[in-house]
């Protein structure tokens, strides 16, 4: 291994510390900050691009599909919902806590004039949203 490519190994493991680091904080400012029914945490999102379509998929562990509501708006879509608190049973103790639960509320911007919300599906802990590209008019 060359020096630059220890280098760029570095480099590239602090900018990501970096970002947990960022994405802790707001968290916790969030929650600190957090009125009962303002949002305390986003859900991550991925976003694939095909030819003719926009797929987003949220991770929403433990959120009921009935819970979820979806906001379509000139600007993009809005996802919100709330994730319960995991519930402890008799004298059982919760060791730990990282998947964040409270109100979320997640906007991802988009160009609604370009798509056309065409499938929604909840399955396995992760919502799916088909957005279809609209033919332009010639």
């Amino acid at each position: 291994m060359t020096s630059r490519d220890f280098h760029n190994l570095m480099w590239g493991e602090a900018l990501s510390l970096l970002e947990q680091a960022e994405r802790l904080q707001r968290q916790f400012f969030r929650l600190e900050s957090a009125r009962a029914s303002a949002p305390s945490w986003e859900p991550p999102i991925d976003v694939i691009e095909t030819a003719d379509a926009l797929v987003i998929e949220v991770a929403l562990p433990g959120v009921a599909a009935d819970a979820v509501t979806i906001g379509l708006e000139s600007g993009g879509v809005t996802i919100s919902a709330l994730r319960a608190f995991p519930t402890r049973e008799g004298d059982a103790l919760i060791r730990r806590v990282e998947i964040p639960y409270g109100r979320f509320e997640r906007r991802i911007a988009l160009p609604m004039h370009a798509l056309e919300l065409a499938g929604k599906t909840l399955r396995d802990g992760c919502l799916t949203l088909q957005f279809a590209k609209r033919k332009e008019a010639a």
